[in-house]
């Protein structure tokens, strides 16, 4: 099993339009086959610059690859998320 999870600051303001729009789109993500688990989190620490987490599992590195490479997650990379996210960091884990 495979986590794959991402953390990120938006380069719009808290409760934007723009904000929820990008949310929107991400929740759109979890309908790629062989998304287990999605997630969006909002932050809550100032510990951090981040905003947002995405976290979402896969059976096995094949159906993960599958995902990364799906047209619907490279229009959202190229039209959303490239145009919305300032920082972020990707983590992506084999859960034992």
């Amino acid at each position: 099993m495979i986590r794959h999870s991402v953390v990120l600051k938006l380069k719009h303001k808290a409760g934007s339009r723009e904000e929820k729009e990008f949310l929107d789109e991400a929740w759109k993500l979890k309908s790629i086959p062989g998304v287990m688990k999605f997630e969006i989190m909002k932050e809550i620490s100032s510990n951090n610059p981040y905003q947002f987490g995405i976290s979402m599992e896969f059976e096995d590195q094949k159906t993960y690859d599958f995902y990364s490479n799906h047209p619907d997650h490279t229009r959202f990379v190229e039209q959303h998320w490239i145009p919305n996210v300032d920082v972020f960091m990707e983590i992506d884990y084999l859960l034992e």
